[in-house]
């Protein structure tokens, strides 16, 4: 009955490298893409798309082949529900143990017309706007079909909705016979059942022009729960309710209309992997492999500081939740924190050191002071100073910071000390100072914070700094000949003594059709085709803050038109090969920052005030972000230009208060304050 679905990850590199050559997506609406399908041999397309609610995730693998013929399956995740591991598996198993199994379409209902099983014409259309659509064209016995696939927000319950439509001008008489399936297996918490059943009746029928629906569940309960109580109706009802609250915030305005779909697209898929745990409410990054668990780099570093501006308050939950449980390992010996907490609190044993005190008083100064609440805050204030005085503690004798690895844990070499996690350490004591300021702390800590950051500055540059294939810009690590997608990491935090070969580095020697490469000079040819959209998106945030605009504008809108219209579509991905470009979560979250922290340059220096400095690309007139809800607000940002001046308009769309200040410097933040 189950088949493992492997072709995608067979093929599935050599189909988006020639993505870009044969684009048949389009953008439909700013929140719906499709794709067509004319019957033609070339038109045969595979890939697959990831779905969440709080109990349940899925990834939807599609194939349609030459004639036009779709085959599905269904990897469903029940992240809560723990099964024991094999007893030949190794010990680390236990950290990815989710209730999961793949389904292919031998569970539907099979319809017989006519003494004869139904069998749906070829795929006329697909489309994609935070659920999944199929569109047949016409049976032999005069019927199209429609098929939806959605999560539950709040049961264990992954849905398919299948509408059949009669085309002819008579009553078409179908019959079923639906399978009733279930499996029952044991876990760490007792008991489990998986159910698959339809509603579908054993006997219908359809009037001319009309149209019948009826559902597919796949379902899980634990010991004595009950199954999901929701009717499909109230199932669509949560899942479009969560839709619109992800389209009526945080509003991306461009002239480029890929921009602003990809960017609602990335606010759907960056909130939506929000679980519930026995943490409370946590984001967790999903792609199959990263359920109810959470790590320094994803959620502390990535995801967690654009919560504040899009206003969702389950995001913003799910931050607070994973900072508290870092902040339960903090120590008077300061001996490292965990980089992860797996299958809901198990930390993993003996853990690298990958700079992630630097990840997280980073992400947990920004998430602070955008979230604009004193109270939080106040409360995250003794985990960010912590993860300061661990990273001070851990200064080599150049003045750089000390770390086993960093977030690519091992996958190619990153030395004693690292130029990100130095960077992101310089980043955070500078975020501290205007947090510590905001909340009044003692003015000698961000006085020694000062200092620190610059001293850190000048051994980023003495240590770091070098000239590497040609190229004034950075070494990763000491006595590394090679440029890392890495080097951003500068640009991000604000320094830029070397953004000119840097950029260079970054789109000219790194780039590819998949963006930046994470190091094309490896003497191992498999390390010189990995790339990970995270790399991408923080170059992309460095060189938009650094002001090398044109550029950055052009491989954006490159990158962003092959994630979003390409062959993998339509989220930015983890990685390649790892993970054959899975659709983790956290990176959307890092899509969308590329705008707020790189186009707009909007930076937090308060609980009610911020900086702005906007990268307006010369061929734009305006672009504008409005509905931003960070610092407790509702406000839209306006760039706009007028007589060849950058002008910024601030809306408070709660009063109606409006600010306008000009541009008299690019590279000069200009201060707003509520």
């Amino acid at each position: 009955m189950f088949f493992k679905y492997t072709i995608l990850s067979i093929f599935a590199f050599y189909g988006f490298q020639a993505a870009a050559q044969d684009n048949q997506w389009k953008i439909v609406s700013s929140t719906e893409i499709e794709r067509t399908f004319d019957g033609q041999p070339s038109q045969a397309y595979s890939d697959n798309i990831e779905m969440a609610g709080k109990r349940v995730a899925a990834i939807i693998s599609y194939d349609i082949d030459s004639l036009g013929s779709l085959t599905i399956n269904r990897e469903v995740f029940f992240p809560q529900l723990h099964p024991f591991i094999k007893e030949n598996d190794p010990a680390w198993y236990v950290y990815r143990s989710y209730l999961k199994d793949t389904y292919s379409d031998e569970i539907l209902p099979k319809l017989y017309v006519d003494n004869k099983i139904f069998a749906p014409g070829a795929i006329k259309k697909m489309s994609i706007n935070g659920m999944l659509h199929f569109e047949h064209r016409l049976s032999k016995s005069g019927i199209t079909l429609h098929r939806t696939f959605l999560p539950s927000s709040s049961e264990r319950l992954f849905l398919e909705k299948i509408t059949l439509t009669n085309e002819t001008n008579h009553t078409i008489s179908l019959n079923s016979r639906s399978p009733k399936l279930e499996y029952q297996s044991a876990g760490t918490d007792g008991n489990f059942i998986t159910y698959i059943s339809s509603d579908v009746p054993t006997k219908f029928k359809i009037k001319a022009g009309a149209s019948f629906s009826y559902s597919v569940r796949i379902e899980a309960i634990l010991n004595d729960e009950k199954p999901a109580s929701k009717s499909v109706s109230e199932t669509f009802i949560e899942r479009e309710s969560f839709l619109k609250a992800m389209s009526s915030s945080l509003q991306l305005e461009t002239p480029n209309q890929e921009l602003n779909t990809l960017f609602e697209f990335s606010k759907i898929r960056a909130s939506e992997s929000i679980f519930e745990s026995k943490l409370g409410l946590i984001h967790s990054p999903g792609g199959g492999r990263y359920y109810v668990g959470i790590w320094a780099n994803d959620q502390a570093e990535y995801v967690s500081p654009f919560f504040p501006y899009l206003g969702y308050t389950t995001g913003n939950e799910s931050s607070i939740n994973m900072y508290r449980a870092f902040a339960k390992k903090i120590n008077p010996e300061y001996t490292k924190l965990p980089y992860a907490f797996e299958v809901e609190g198990l930390p993993p044993p003996a853990p690298l050191d990958r700079g992630d005190a630097a990840m997280i008083a980073y992400g947990a100064s920004q998430f602070a002071l955008a979230s604009g609440n004193q109270k939080i805050a106040n409360e995250l204030w003794p985990l960010i100073s912590w993860c300061l005085e661990y990273n001070h503690r851990q200064l080599n004798p150049a003045g750089v910071v000390k770390s086993e690895s960093d977030e690519m844990e091992g996958r190619v070499e990153t030395g004693a000390a690292n130029l990100s996690t130095s960077s992101l350490y310089y980043g955070a004591l500078r975020h501290a100072v205007d947090l510590g300021n905001s909340l009044g702390k003692p003015k000698k800590v961000l006085r020694k914070y000062n200092k620190q950051a610059m001293a850190l500055n000048k051994a980023i540059e003495n240590y770091f700094g070098a000239t590497i294939e040609g190229l004034k810009t950075y070494r990763y690590y000491e006595g590394h000949s090679a440029l890392r997608h890495w080097i951003c990491m500068p640009l991000v935090v604000g320094i830029n003594d070397r953004k000119e070969d840097t950029v260079e580095a970054l789109f000219n020697r790194l780039w590819s059709g998949n963006g930046v490469h994470v190091e094309k000079n490896n003497p191992d040819p498999a390390v010189s085709k990995i790339f990970w959209d995270r790399g991408t998106l923080y170059a992309l945030r460095g060189t938009l803050l650094a002001g090398a605009t044109e550029v950055s504008l052009n491989k954006l809108e490159e990158f962003s038109k092959e994630r979003l219209l390409g062959a993998r579509v339509p989220y930015v991905v983890e990685a390649f090969p790892e993970g054959s470009m899975a659709h983790l979560s956290a990176e959307s979250g890092l899509y969308c920052r590329v705008f707020i922290e790189g186009m707009f340059g909007i930076n937090p220096t308060g609980l009610k005030s911020f900086t702005v400095m906007p990268r307006l690309p010369k061929t734009w007139d305006k672009m504008a972000l409005r509905k931003i809800k960070a610092f407790r607000q509702n406000f839209d940002v306006e760039i706009y230009r007028e007589s060849g001046v950058v002008q910024i308009k601030i809306t408070d769309n709660k009063n109606g208060n409006v600010q306008t200040k000009k541009v008299t410097s690019e590279n000069e933040p200009i201060p707003f304050e509520f």
